[in-house]
Order: C-alpha cells, then structure tokens, then sequence
C-alpha cells in the first residue's frame, strides 16, 4: 500500500493529536468495559490507547503497516500502565486473525488510502464478531474549505486530489462509506457526520505550520514532484499560503468527516 502521506513528522504531529475525543466520539457511546477491539492503522496510538482504555479489561489490538510507527505507538503505550493493549504489524488486506474474533473493528482515516476498500471492509468484516460493530471515519478532501481565499490552498487540494488519484485512492471517500459498507454485506449501517475546526490563533498556527511542512517536505511533495504534477516552486508558494492563511485573524479551516457504524 502507497500511504500519500508518509510518516514524515509533520505527518506524525497530526497523528498525535488525535484522540478519541476529537477523532472517534461517534463511537464511544458504544463501547462497553471487556469487549475485544482491534484498531486498523493506528498510527502512533492515540486514539488506541483511548478506545483501550474505554474497553478495559477488554483486550485491544493496534495494528499499523509501518514497523517504525508501531514502534512509536508501543513506546508512546508504555507509559500508560494500561496492561489490555498490544501494537501489532501487519496487513489490513490479509490480517492474521481467525474469522469472528473481534467485537469491535475501528478504521480511522484508513479507506483513502487503500486502493480495494471493498476488499479491505470485507476483511475487517471477516474478523468481526456476530452483532459487533465497525466503525470507519473518513473525510472529503474536496469538501474543505477555508476562508479567508487563498487561491493557491485551491491548487494545494487540485494537487492532493491528482496525487492521491495517481497512487490509486479515493480521497472523498467519505460520502461513499455507506455503499461501500453495504456492499462488503453490512445492512444495518448507521451514518454521521463531524468536522475537525480550526479557528483560533493557536490550532490555526498548528495546522497551517504541519501543512506547510508537508507540502514541503512530506512523502505527498516527493510525489508531486516525482509524477511532474508540481515542481519544489510551487510547493513552496503552497505553503507560505499555509503559513499566511494561519497568520489570518479571521482564518478558518473546516475538516469535514463521514462515519459509519456498521452491525455484522
């Protein structure tokens, strides 16, 4: 699997700030103490170490095709005390599971960068238990949206969405999540909607300064470049709008998110 992003750390201070919280809320309320969860591209853990310790003693599983972030993700958990959690590497395509072992499946942010959805979500619906549930979030690069205009963010998404496209992903995967479901044999499928915010001076800093960095230097640069879609110039036009964008006082950035809560 091609991840657009890489794990450059500019990729991996966005992945650190999730939480549950703020990345899975829709699906903590159906969480309950002892149930068995397994976390699909979980990154550095955060979000894991959550939803583990929302489960405990449950037993959780964190699973990652990078063998270096699993193993920022098992440093990060080591500190937590928590003892129902494990950090695993592995294949979402083939995962090393026997059928119906899971009662809960949690993809965050994972289908956009998988070439076979449909093959991915009839694996993790392979491992899910009989009444458990998957839950999968994913946003629609081509439904953000920002003000104040800068016309080179419109070109920095023209150029996300040709990347993504070459390397065979779907990056406004959300709104398809429910066909897609239903398709890998899901029927009750229960679908919502959430944004990520960012408004004020200190998470504008933040996410104009990660993007800027990415747009520079990220594993999404050395495509745009590799592919002759952007040259180094331009990237750098991108992100001094980044970084003029967060400097605004009436800056705004909404991150939209389709999620689904699929019974097996």
């Amino acid at each position: 699997m091609t991840y657009t992003h890489g794990h450059h750390e500019s990729v991996l201070r966005s992945h650190l700030w999730r939480t549950a919280g703020n990345s899975a809320a829709y699906l903590l309320p159906h969480l309950r103490p002892g149930a068995s969860l397994l976390d699909v591209g979980c990154g550095p853990g955060t979000i894991t170490i959550d939803l583990a310790r929302s489960v405990a003693p449950g037993q959780v599983v964190g699973l990652d095709a990078s063998t270096e972030v699993v193993s920022q993700a098992q440093a990060l958990a080591a500190g937590t005390g928590l003892t129902n959690l494990r950090f695993e590497v592995g294949d979402l395509l083939a995962l090393d599971y026997g059928d119906a072992t899971f009662e809960v499946v949690h993809a965050h942010q994972v289908l956009q960068h998988v070439a076979d959805p449909g093959a991915a979500l009839a694996e993790l619906r392979r491992v899910l238990r009989a009444g458990g549930i998957l839950a999968v979030r994913d946003s629609d690069y081509g439904a953000f949206t920002w003000a104040p205009n800068y016309p080179a963010l419109d070109r920095w998404i023209q150029l996300y969405l040709a990347v993504t496209a070459r390397n065979g992903h779907d990056a406004r995967i959300g709104p398809s999540l429910l066909g897609l479901a239903q398709a890998a044999g899901f029927e009750d499928v229960h679908v919502s909607s959430s944004t990520w915010t960012f408004a004020d001076p200190e998470s504008r800093r933040w996410w104009g300064g990660l993007w800027a960095d990415r747009v520079r230097s990220s594993r999404f640069a050395e495509h745009a470049v590799a592919y002759g879609l952007s040259d180094p110039g331009e990237l750098e036009v991108i992100a001094r709008a980044f970084l003029n964008w967060a400097d605004s006082p009436d800056g705004v950035f909404i991150v939209p998110h389709v999620e689904i809560l699929a019974r097996r």
